[in-house]
This record gives structure tokens, sequence and C-alpha cells, in this order.
């Protein structure tokens, strides 16, 4: 909080299936001096996309939503694309992995591959100096840091690292973070984007898009057969998410948090007026530290329920199959992930796999997480399974969910808290495994 200036900051940590911390730090409000408490609101932008993904893989398990069919078979409203000269599908599939070739903010193509093509060179420059910080920094969770700025720092031309977040993140120059429209249907939202052309031929590589989920929440929409934010609230009561809410403007929200920047003179102003409806299912949501752990225990009970034997019946069914969460964190080809060197994007999920290369080096332990990152708020989810043994399984010694879980989410925006959470997590399994041994 101190080091990124941030004026209020929630954390929540879940072992177990258990809320052990939940804390509120710094100000909801500064102007009013209201401080930040567990229950304290905020957006929780990109991870919106992770809720989504639940809704998803829900309509494709009760056999209404087929992933690999074109998007058109559920939105006809959406204009069939073709790229130089061939027509092409784009699928669900496709659109949870951000594989469409849909853009995201920046409508210049050029740009978009400029920038890719920095950000490989970029990679090639600093792989020496990644692999020599991760060698000093074994085991400790280092986040990855954009390659664009990784580029500027092996030139000497980043700013002081004492400079405030919220003013020299480019993203957030691109006019479409800052719409200001109602949007009254996901289908009307469509409007902003449906008729642009694509920056690749879908399926070919990876472009991170919100869009692509926008035409998502779409689908979700027609398949189920309820407007997208109907549905969503009645999965958040499922699954027992009360503070998780629409981030509409017009609606009284009791303990919503302010959001904030910093201007070009480095002083903290109140982040611009926004609209988020034509974003609902990529980050238009709102939600509590105890409520994100709450979704991220149903995900890895989900996720690890099939694998308990002997259990007699006793154990009550995961919201969603084992197998369909282990399709929602196997990492997809030709995808990447901007906050974590050692990831892979999957479904709608960054997921590092279980990887150790040499001996008595580092151990790369498998978890699945997504940050978010919205005008005046940032954000992080993060699963961290326990590695179950034999033993426990067969004999039903212990019950799902088994893992630590965190949750951070600020009201700051362009704060990197992936590493931070990654550390807190590997805290608390410390923790854990410490006690066991006693």
């Amino acid at each position: 909080q101190d080091e990124a200036g941030i004026p209020g900051i929630l954390v929540g940590v879940s072992v177990d299936g258990k809320e052990v911390w939940s804390e509120g730090l710094g100000y909801a409000d500064v102007e009013n001096r209201v401080v930040c408490k567990p229950e304290t609101i905020m957006r929780i932008a990109s991870i919106s996309k992770c809720l989504t993904m639940m809704a998803v893989a829900k309509l494709w398990e009760e056999g209404k939503l087929d992933l690999d069919a074109p998007v058109q078979k559920y939105v006809p409203e959406f204009p069939e694309k073709v790229y130089e000269g061939e027509k092409v599908a784009i699928t669900t599939r496709l659109l949870v992995s951000h594989l469409s070739g849909i853009r995201h903010y920046e409508k210049d193509v050029t740009k978009v591959k400029e920038e890719k093509e920095k950000a490989n060179r970029a990679f090639k420059l600093t792989k020496p100096y990644q692999d020599k910080e991760q060698k000093e920094k074994e085991g400790k969770g280092v986040e990855k840091t954009d390659s664009v700025k990784l580029r500027k720092e092996h030139e000497g031309e980043v700013k002081s690292r004492n400079s405030k977040p919220g003013r020299r993140d480019k993203e957030f120059e691109q006019e479409e973070y800052y719409l200001k429209e109602k949007f009254e249907s996901v289908i009307e939202s469509l409007k902003i984007f449906k008729n642009d052309p694509l920056f690749f031929k879908p399926g070919s590589q990876f472009l991170y898009s919100t869009y692509g989920f926008t035409l998502l929440s779409a689908v979700v929409e027609r398949v189920s057969g309820q407007k997208f934010t109907d549905y969503m609230l009645k999965m958040f009561r499922d699954l027992d998410m009360l503070s998780t809410v629409l981030d509409d403007n017009e609606a009284m929200i009791y303990n919503r948090a302010r959001c904030y920047v910093y201007n070009k003179k480095g002083r903290l102003v109140n982040a611009p007026y926004v609209d988020n409806s034509y974003k609902w299912a990529g980050g238009g949501f709102l939600s509590s530290v105890g409520d994100l752990l709450k979704f991220g225990n149903a995900l890895l009970y989900s996720y690890q329920a099939g694998q308990f034997k002997n259990t007699n019946g006793k154990l009550l069914p995961g919201y969603l199959k084992t197998d369909t969460v282990a399709m929602m964190w196997t990492p997809v080809p030709k995808t990447e992930v901007s906050w974590d060197r050692d990831g892979q994007y999957a479904m709608a999920w960054a997921v590092v796999e279980k990887k150790q290369q040499c001996g008595c080096c580092r151990q790369q332990r498998h978890y699945a997480s997504h940050t978010g990152g919205a005008v005046g708020a940032s954000s992080v989810l993060l699963i961290l399974p326990e590695e179950l043994d034999s033993e426990a399984i067969d004999t039903g010694l212990v019950a799902p969910p088994r893992g630590v879980i965190v949750s951070i989410i600020c009201n700051m925006q362009s704060v990197s808290l992936n590493s931070t959470a990654l550390k807190i997590a590997r805290e608390f399994d410390k923790e854990k495994r410490a006690q066991y041994m006693d």
C-alpha cells in the first residue's frame, strides 16, 4: 500500500475452505475519511471474466451451449467475419481464451502489431536478466513485469520507481475506457465493435480482448433465455456471493468505495466518471474479498471433489464437475499472460503448471489466477490448490476444498498485485504444512 500510494486496499485469505484473514487497510473514501473494512465493495475489473466463465461452463455442462459452434448460432446480430478474403468462424471456445481476433480498446491494428513485435524483441533482450532475477529470488513468486517496460528498463528509459501508479500505464490512455453511455442490453453494446475488422485470423494468435467477453455475454443471454445480468445475479446467489453486484452508478450500493487515480502533477484525484454497462462480462462487477474467496472455494471444491474416494456418498457435488474445472484450467496453446512469467492463459484464467527443471532447484507449484485493471481500481484472485496425496484421497481423511485462496482489491488503477497474492498464498501454505508436521 505504501510503495504504490494506494488510498485503500482489501485482502482476504482462505485456507481449506475457511476464511482465515480478511482486512481493509486505508480509506474507501478519502474525502470523508471512511476507512476500508472487510465488507467494503470495490471494482473487481477483469476478475469479472472468471465469473462469466463460470456461467459459460455451467451452460456447457447442461448441454445448452456448444463451445465450438460459431457465435452467430446464438447471436445472429454479430456479423459473420472475413479475414484476408477468407470467411472465418469465431467460437465461444476462442472467445474465452482471447484467440478470437476481436480487438481490445486499441482500434489501430498496426499499433497493436508493433507493440507485440516490440514485446517479443524485449523478451529476447531481457530473458538473461529475467533468468538471473528468477534464480536470485528462487521460490518467492516474482511477478512477470510487462515486457515493454522491461525493454525500457534495459535501455534506461524508465522513470523513478517511486512514480505514482494510475498515470503511466499507456492502456488507460484509450478513450473507450472512459465511455459514459449507458447501454440497456448486452446486444446493444455490441455496436461498439461488431463491425470492426478482426486483428488476425481466429485461433492463430492471442490478443487479450474485453470486447470478446461482451460478445460472450450475449451468447450466455441467448443460451440461458435470461438477461445476462439476471442470470449472473442468480448464479451469485447460488454461490452465496450476496455482495457481488453490477457496477451500476445509479444504484444504492452500501459499502461501495470510491475510485482514485493520480493526475499529471502526482496528486490524488477522484477517478473519472465511467459507465461500465458496455462490459459487464469482462470488467463490470463489484465485489468484496469475502465473496471472491467464496467463488474461489466453489471452484476449488469442484476441482477436487471428483478426486476423493470412499466418501460413502457424504460428499456433496461441486457447482461444476471436476473435469469441467480441469478443462478451464488447462493452458491453451498460443496464449500468453502479461502478469505472470510462468503462466499461460487457459479459459478465462491464467494457469501455472507444476514443474521442476533441476533437482534441488525452484519448484513451480500449480495455481490459477486472474488480475484486473479498471478506471480507479486493481484486483487479483489466486487459487493455490493443495497437492493431495493418494492416501488422503483414497481414505477420505480430508475433504475438499484443500488449498489457499487469496483475493486483493484496491481503489487505485495500474497496481500490480499478482506477485503479492502469490507470496501471501505461499506463506499461508507453508504455515499450514508446518502445522501438519507438528
